[in-house]
């Protein structure tokens, strides 16, 4: 007979065993939540908008004078007096410099002696010369003895006229020692001080005549083309923005800086005034000029694969980016011409380039409009 207490014992025992399983069982399941995907990578687009046409291309330089001249002494010497500083304005005979006379004033002298000796001389055969003379159409001296008189006469002859050039030379030499301007203009350098001792020829001032002016800029190569083809050209001066120049291709450097790499253009200023001074920055316009389709896209939306250039393009569709060749131009400060491979209406992510895969899907914040090729010249 079995006891009651035994069989109330084992029901509460499988009981609380059930209860324990279902707990078990159920905990996995409250622990586990749902997981949301992430959300796409925002990336910040252009929208390309690529023109042609003409275009009014810019270049900065400098104004400089037509002529600059390097003067120098003739003759060698120790400077003794300078007259003249930077930016000084001088007119065509002005002294600009002295040398020390005192070694060309010898010179000269010795010169003026030894033209007197060679005029004794001349004068003393001249007059042996003219008593040989009577005597040989007396037939008193032989033929050759007048021969010997007539050639002693003829080198006293040349020795006096050697003796005069030399006397002048020294002379013009003596001269030498002033250093003066041949034209009116500006000084625009001095390369030599007071007790400077300086060779025949070396530079001592730099004069630039202040009629005709020109302003210097730097062409790259691919744009050599668009000078020629230039209609006309603008000038303006970054200190004076309301005048206006015109301007004339005057010369085109015929090989490249070493270190830039560019081509020195000198553009002639054609109504050049007194308000355009030396050294003042100008910005050169060449218009009309044809321009290939292109848009201009920040530097940041290039991509490199394989060595060449790519932007990632986004399909509005699926809202996922593709990796595009494109054919690049010129750059200009922080955009880039891009020629090939986009068309109108394409939006091209700006930034952020290097951490998208090809096929991602993104969201897009507002696309701004690439500027067309000729408003990002100007």
């Amino acid at each position: 007979m079995k006891s009651v207490g035994a069989d109330s014992n084992t029901t509460g025992c499988a009981l609380r065993a059930t209860l324990l399983v279902a707990l078990l069982a159920c905990l996995p399941a409250c622990g586990k939540r749902e997981e949301k995907p992430p959300e796409p990578r925002l990336v910040n687009v252009v929208k390309v908008d690529p023109a042609t046409g003409t275009s009014e291309v810019a270049y900065s330089g400098d104004v400089r004078a037509r002529y600059e001249t390097n003067l120098g002494f003739r003759v060698p010497g120790k400077i003794v007096a300078r007259n003249v500083e930077v930016g000084t304005v001088v007119n065509a005979g002005d002294v600009l410099a002295r040398l020390d006379p005192e070694d060309q004033k010898l010179n000269a002298q010795s010169a003026q002696s030894q033209m007197a000796a060679a005029k004794s001389e001349f004068d003393q055969l001249k007059a042996d010369l003219e008593r040989y003379t009577d005597l040989y159409k007396k037939e008193f001296i032989s033929k050759a003895e007048y021969d010997r008189h007539l050639s002693n006469f003829n080198v006293a002859e040349a020795r006096l006229a050697q003796a005069k050039a030399q006397l002048s030379v020294t002379q013009n030499q003596t001269g030498y020692t002033s250093l003066t301007a041949d034209h009116a203009g500006v000084v625009t350098a001095i390369q030599a001080e007071v007790g400077q001792v300086v060779a025949a020829g070396q530079t001592v001032v730099k004069v630039a005549r202040t009629g005709e002016k020109e302003v210097v800029i730097s062409i790259p190569e691919n744009r050599l083309s668009e000078l020629g083809a230039s209609k006309d050209i603008a000038i303006t001066l970054w200190a004076e923005p309301d005048s206006k120049y015109r301007g004339k291709v005057r010369e085109v450097s015929p090989s490249a800086d070493p270190v830039t790499r560019t081509y020195a253009a000198k553009i002639t200023v054609l109504n050049a005034d007194a308000a355009m001074k030396l050294g003042m920055t100008a910005n050169v316009y060449l218009k009309g000029v044809q321009r290939e389709a292109a848009a201009m896209l920040p530097a940041t939306a290039l991509f490199q694969d394989g060595g060449k250039a790519a932007v990632w393009v986004v399909d509005a569709a699926s809202q996922t980016v593709k990796l595009v060749p494109v054919g690049v131009g010129e750059y200009m400060e922080d955009k880039v011409a891009v020629t090939s491979g986009l068309k109108k209406g394409d939006i091209v992510v700006r930034a952020g380039v290097h951490k998208l895969f090809d096929g991602e899907k993104v969201r897009m914040a507002e696309p701004a409009t690439a500027p067309p090729a000729r408003e990002a010249a100007k």
